[in-house]
């Protein structure tokens, strides 16, 4: 069981580990080991995730979601497969919690009429430094 909030809780049937060699530093070792690992986790048909942090989930422009829903977590940040392992849990962890919290609705509000002035302003002042470039050039 990986515990995502107090009402979220993803069983491991739902996770799929996958050993791989990694690359980096390590000498002979690295060749022979399976230190990586790479996480994957079927956000589409997990029936772990609540139905909006599901669509979250899936609205993320996130590459390491697959077009068929499923996140893939690759770590390779340590040379033991035990970290990368508690390593690629965690990052699952904290991206199922960064779907949890729906984003704040904006407000429409208009800009004051101060902002406006400053806006005419500035355009001003730059067409006036543009027309003074284009009377004192001369091409010799």
């Amino acid at each position: 069981m990986l515990p995502v909030s107090p009402s979220i809780v993803l069983p491991e049937s739902e996770l799929v580990v996958r050993f791989l060699r990694a690359d980096g530093p390590g000498g002979q070792h690295v060749n022979r080991t399976e230190s990586a690992v790479e996480l994957r986790f079927d956000v589409l048909h997990s029936p772990s995730l609540p139905e909006d942090v599901r669509a979250r989930l899936l609205a993320r422009r996130d590459r390491r979601l697959t077009d068929e829903g499923v996140l893939v977590i690759q770590a390779r940040r340590f040379r033991d497969q035990g970290r990368n392992r508690e390593d690629a849990r965690e990052r699952l962890v904290e991206i199922v919690r960064g779907a949890l919290v729906a984003p704040k609705k904006r407000v429409a509000t208009k800009p004051t009429r101060a902002s406006k002035q400053r806006r005419l302003d500035g355009k001003q002042q730059r067409a006036k430094l543009k027309q003074n470039r284009s009377r004192s050039w001369s091409p010799e």
